[in-house]
């Protein structure tokens, strides 16, 4: 099971992975992994990551909102997002964080961040880089 979790409390999933477990339990079949999907960039500080992902979240959330009828997005959605929704945003510090009170209440086995966000490549590249050198680790020693 892949769970895009594209904005709104990531725990609302929670459900989700519940029922296919059960119904994996119901017909006997082995566990199979569940991960989850969502959106994110790494910066070196929060401020940055902010300053370079709100253009392309801003365009990209009023895009969706037209098409499935959701009021035009506000400054606050974005913090929203960041804070408490599933848009994975800031320094290092920020992102492990988020990631693991997430994998604390979403039982599954891997985490992908997605990168969409229209930045130079340069940036994608050290966010990449920042999230395989620092984050990564991060959330291994959150997670015990």
């Amino acid at each position: 099971l892949f769970l895009a979790i594209i904005g709104g409390p990531p725990d609302r999933f929670a459900a989700y992975i519940d029922l296919f477990d059960r119904a994996q339990d119901q017909y006997g079949t082995p566990r199979a992994k569940v991960a989850v999907h969502s959106p994110g960039l790494v910066a070196d500080t929060d401020d940055q990551a902010r300053e370079l992902a709100y253009d392309g979240w801003f365009a990209m959330r009023t895009t969706m909102g037209r098409e499935r009828g959701w009021p035009p997005p506000t400054p606050s959605d974005f913090e929203n997002e960041i804070v408490d929704g599933s848009l994975y945003l800031g320094s290092p510090e920020t992102v492990a964080a988020k990631i693991a009170r997430t994998l604390s209440v979403l039982t599954v086995d891997r985490f992908d961040l997605k990168y969409d966000q229209p930045v130079p490549h340069s940036v994608q590249r050290r966010s990449i880089e920042l999230y395989g050198d620092q984050v990564i680790p991060l959330v291994k020693d959150m997670l015990g």
